[in-house]
């Protein structure tokens, strides 16, 4: 049996996660997708315009489609008085043709009419029979939108790189597209590792403990725009850890949820040294010392703390800025300056990720212990103590980043 040993040589936490964002690559792999699967996903080619949009001259208001001359001079106390020869609502085509002195009833979006050249608005006029009064001009084009008015064929109308929001997805729609080249998302494989912990629904046997950082994780890095795979709990020998290495080869991340602590089970930094490069293991951070990061082949293998508060924490510092670069998507962090509650008495020598509730412009501390998952609940976000801070006052102006 194996004694327990201490961690050596801890990695200062920003040159962990510089490590990290090093090793991260841009996505360079593509797929072609529905449309109605894209939101949120990346544009991996500029869209150029196919077709102009609409396509077809057409009404721009509900009105009365005209010859713009036979309005000129009208008033309300001299109006203009046309024949309506017809009506035409959208998708449909007038089977006549506006000629001097007549009008045709148009509904907006409907394409105009042979012979018009305008659209009075009908706040603009009143009906009488078969003939409608005109009180306000136009002159051509007034209230009638051009065949490329939206969109016209041959421009670039979506750059690469684009993230797809329901607007520009309307677009790919607008040109006749109903799939689209995105980027794919980074594949992460979680491996929850561990005599103690049981899947959630299963009864627990005293000692035990249900596995939470299996789905913190993956909840989390979905909403960050990986697709995630969650392995079965497996036990932490070597065989079964290097069958999970090998296993998880073709993803982009093969993250393992306990294991890398310094105990006699600490196999995994020992397993991605054997089979890849093994660039850290321990960094000089709070909470979250036992991380572990390597490469084998061109994956980027974690060993994330077993307890739920160190590994969700770890997963936003270190994680989603890696998943948000290789998915090609911005790292968007709400930020606000706080007051703080109480007095911090942080660790010198160890940066220090503190969960905070805020409420009203005051943040309260939330962290209780690295091993209890309200630490994260009941929190609002964290606050960033850096490695040479021992104190902050109470009082004092501290910036929150939001989860």
């Amino acid at each position: 049996m194996s004694a327990m040993k201490p961690f050596k040589n801890l990695i200062d936490f920003e040159k962990a996660k510089k490590i990290i964002m090093e090793n991260t690559k841009e996505m360079e792999r593509k797929e072609r997708i529905n449309i109605l699967d894209a939101e949120g996903r990346v544009l991996a080619a500029s869209i150029k315009a196919g077709i102009d949009v609409p396509g077809f001259r057409r009404a721009a208001m509900d009105g009365y489609a005209v010859i713009a001359e036979d309005t000129f001079g009208a008033s309300r106390i001299n109006p203009k008085r046309l024949r309506l020869i017809g009506k035409v609502f959208a998708g449909k085509r007038a089977d006549v043709r506006v000629k001097k002195g007549t009008c045709i009833q148009i509904s907006t979006g409907a394409p105009m009419p042979e012979g018009a050249d305008a659209v009075v608005i009908v706040e603009e006029t009143s009906k009488e029979g078969n003939n409608v009064n005109i009180y306000k001009p136009v002159y051509p084009d007034a209230n009638v939108s051009a065949p490329d008015s939206d969109i016209r064929q041959g421009d670039e109308i979506l750059a690469e790189c684009t993230i797809l929001t329901p607007p520009k997805i309307g677009v790919l729609a607008a040109l006749g597209l109903d799939e689209v080249e995105v980027y794919s998302r980074p594949k992460v494989k979680i491996y929850p590792t561990g005599d103690e912990i049981v899947p959630p629904g299963k009864g627990l046997e005293y000692g035990k403990i249900y596995d939470i950082n299996s789905y913190t994780l993956a909840t989390l890095l979905k909403s960050m725009g990986a697709d995630v795979y969650v392995n079965d709990i497996t036990g932490d020998t070597k065989e079964e850890l290097e069958s999970c290495i090998d296993e998880a080869m073709d993803s982009d991340y093969a993250i393992f949820s306990g294991g890398s602590s310094v105990g006699e089970r600490d196999l995994l930094a020992e397993i991605i040294a054997k089979k890849g490069e093994l660039l850290f293991h321990g960094i000089a951070v709070k909470p979250g010392k036992p991380t572990i990061f390597g490469l084998v082949d061109s994956t980027m293998v974690f060993g994330m703390p077993g307890y739920p508060t160190s590994c969700l924490t770890n997963a936003y510092v270190l994680l989603v800025p890696s998943i948000r670069k290789m998915a090609r998507l911005p790292l968007n962090v709400k930020r606000e300056e706080v007051v703080l509650s109480h007095d911090i008495v942080s660790t010198v020598g160890r940066y220090q990720i503190y969960t905070v509730r805020v409420a009203e412009g005051v943040a309260y501390p939330a962290f209780k212990e690295s091993g209890a998952i309200t630490s994260m609940s009941m929190a609002s976000g964290y606050i960033e103590i850096p490695a040479n801070t021992e104190f902050i006052e109470k009082g004092s102006k501290v910036v929150v980043n939001y989860f």
